[in-house]
């Protein structure tokens, strides 16, 4: 579930849409949480899916550690990318404000936590020299991103978190160690999904 302080807006025919803040949303805010309502889809159901309904999910939905397909069951299928998003994703299923959001900013996350399977071209952004996201990305930058994750759970506990409910019970013990602790006890790194792994195993 997406951060209730968001709205989904049009941006232009390239973009498409986006989700935007509608209030304030401070650093340490988490932003997205995995909830009952999405979807967990098995690789084998997907490409079993005909065409049309195939490419949708293969378009709006990001793969976990396991291979299988997450289909979020509401704005957060639109969330885009950014090599210096603003929002980032944990172990924890969860993304957290790695910096202060103001009301009609656009939320983005980095896709290259996301398990894709295939290159995805970027449009240019100044300050990088990433062009692309690549499906070993989760490897080559998840110290990155887990820096960002434990600077931004230092503010965790002095902001208000509407999503906290959210979290899964596994969870919430990991949670509290890095709010409070500023620790992770799971790296980004642990939900990389191993696809040579997983075909030798079959």
């Amino acid at each position: 579930m997406m951060h209730p302080h968001t709205e989904l807006r049009y941006i232009d025919e390239k973009i498409g849409f986006g989700v935007f803040a509608t209030q304030f949303i401070p650093k340490g805010t988490l932003t997205w949480a995995l909830d009952d309502l999405d979807q967990i889809l098995e690789p084998e159901v997907v490409d079993a899916l005909d065409e049309d309904r195939k490419k949708l999910v293969l378009k709006y939905s990001y793969r976990n550690q396991n291979g299988k397909f997450i289909l979020c069951w509401d704005n957060g299928r639109y969330v885009n990318h950014s090599f210096h998003a603003n929002c980032i994703g944990t172990a924890y299923e969860v993304e957290i404000a790695v910096r202060d959001i103001y009301p009609g900013e656009q939320l983005t996350d980095d896709y290259g936590s996301l398990n894709v399977d295939e290159p995805f071209d970027c449009l240019p952004e100044e300050g990088t020299d990433r062009s692309k996201v690549m499906p070993g990305d989760l490897l080559q930058y998840a110290e990155v991103w887990d820096a960002q994750a434990i600077d931004a759970f230092k503010q965790y506990d002095k902001v208000e978190q509407p999503l906290a409910h959210l979290i899964r019970p596994e969870f919430k013990d990991k949670m509290e160690i890095a709010a409070k602790q500023h620790k992770l006890v799971d790296s980004i790194r642990a939900i990389y999904f191993d696809r040579l792994s997983m075909n030798s195993a079959k």
